[in-house]
């Protein structure tokens, strides 16, 4: 079983991820990645020594083509339980929740194979268990 949880802040060193929440024309982008047949939010890892701010604008840019956004913390959250980056179901794994709105891209040269914009959310998500619940924070909190 995951558990998503939500903080404001933590320690830096903690977090491990950056994912955004984004929109272009008021409309929901999501990443189809080359190896799957389901979408997500654009996301990914930090790099070593990289500003947790500046993984979420690389992957934004690799993932989503995006060359002109603004971008905006929301909060931390964390998945505690069994995944492919968690070994054991009492590991926690921190990161950081960012929207952005996107104003122009350009073509994609990652392993996302293309984006979609769509006025609802996916159904088929990547992370079901997941990603849903950080759009609801993020309404919850009023950013989008």
């Amino acid at each position: 079983m995951l558990e998503v949880k939500f903080y404001d802040n933590v320690d830096d060193r903690l977090l491990k991820f950056a994912v955004i929440i984004a929109k272009s024309n008021g409309q929901w982008v999501f990443c189809k990645h080359k190896d799957r047949n389901t979408y997500e939010v654009p996301g990914g890892h930090r790099e070593k020594d990289e500003q947790i701010l500046d993984t979420a604008k690389r992957e934004l840019k690799e993932e989503t083509g995006a060359i002109d956004f603004t971008i905006k913390p929301i909060c931390v959250y964390s998945v505690k339980g069994k995944t492919r980056v968690n070994e054991n179901t009492n590991d926690e794994t921190f990161g950081m929740l960012y929207f952005a709105d996107i104003h122009l891209f350009e073509e994609i040269h990652s392993e996302i194979e293309k984006i979609i914009l769509m006025d609802d959310l996916v159904k088929d998500w990547t992370y079901p268990l997941i990603q849903p619940k950080l759009i609801e924070e993020a309404k919850r909190r009023g950013v989008i």
